[in-house]
């Protein structure tokens, strides 16, 4: 038992994991019950929004995108690149198709999610490099996708919020462009996993410490314990940077790999505004369509992108 009283909008994610049946120990098993899981949490997008799938061609590999456009956006419309969840073994265009297009209708912006490679097959740094190559392709082709390639955000949740991280300091080191702002949600940044979340909720509800270790050993698997910052963002050095937003789940192992990310960019001298959401799980941005709470922080990531995406 942690303790902590577990939100009651949170009891939907339990019995949505409770209704997809055993998660299975192999990649191909685990999939199917991600499948499960996320499907029943889903809502279809807007009748009046643009949704479609194009490829990004790379040096060698063709990265599958959707990308979501409002009805009343813009012509030259702010953009997000999209980074779904999955402990990068996980997820795919749809399971995280809602997460996507909120943003899209709520920030007003054209969106990009992207489908990187997932290990075990494709261990880091293929899924950085599909992201990272997704950036470029959305300011190489602004004018066709009707874009404003001076406002663009990186967003994501869980492993996408690893990967928002490291597109922001990509974006930076390289100087190639400049992101306007990026939303890291219950992210994983590389933390050791010692720290004290991981052994206050080792056992869940929902993800685990377990589950953790062995995702990070399939990502990281020539060296778990590398100081490359593009593999884990909290080992970087954190000036100039966009402003962040970093929200975390309370009751969640992960917990401390946002707070900590939080507290190094501050103190690295960025504007970065950290939320925790009390009482709730890994996962929660799942849970708005049934319950207020968690609609009210999943606003709160869309109301954040919105303000930093309308500056010019």
């Amino acid at each position: 038992m942690t303790g902590i009283p577990m939100h009651p909008d949170m009891e939907h994610l339990i019995a949505a994991r409770d209704a997809a049946g055993p998660k299975g120990d192999t990649p191909e098993q685990q999939r199917a019950f991600w499948t499960a899981y996320t499907t029943a949490l889903n809502e279809p997008h807007p009748a009046d929004m643009k949704v479609w799938d194009e490829t990004v061609p790379t040096t060698d590999h063709d990265v599958p995108v959707r990308l979501y456009r409002p009805a009343d956006v813009d012509a030259s419309a702010p953009a997000i690149l999209y980074m779904h969840g999955g402990g990068f073994m996980l997820g795919d265009l749809d399971s995280s198709d809602a997460v996507a297009w909120g943003f899209a209708q709520q920030a007003n912006a054209l969106v990009v999610s992207v489908d990187y490679r997932l290990t075990p097959d494709h261990p880091y740094p293929a899924a950085v490099n599909d992201c990272w190559n997704t950036l470029l392709w959305m300011q190489e082709n602004a004018d066709r996708l009707a874009l404003d390639p001076t406002r663009m955000a990186v967003a994501g949740d869980s492993a996408g919020g690893n990967l928002g991280a490291v597109m922001a300091l990509k974006a930076r080191d390289t100087g190639a462009f400049k992101i306007s702002c990026a939303a890291i949600i219950y992210p994983g940044t590389g933390l050791d996993q010692d720290q004290e979340s991981y052994h206050q909720f080792a056992d869940g509800p929902g993800l685990t410490r377990a589950g953790t270790i062995k995702y990070r050993d399939l990502y990281l698997a020539h060296d778990r314990d590398t100081d490359d910052p593009y593999a884990r963002p909290i080992m970087a050095e954190l000036s100039d940077l966009p402003p962040f937003w970093v929200h975390s789940a309370e009751i969640d192992p992960i917990r401390d790999d946002g707070r900590c990310f939080a507290a190094k960019l501050a103190m690295a001298g960025n504007h970065v505004t950290y939320r925790e959401a009390r009482g709730m799980i890994h996962g929660f941005m799942r849970a708005r369509f049934k319950g207020a709470a968690a609609r009210h922080e999943y606003d709160l990531i869309c109301r954040f992108l919105a303000e930093h995406l309308a500056k010019t």
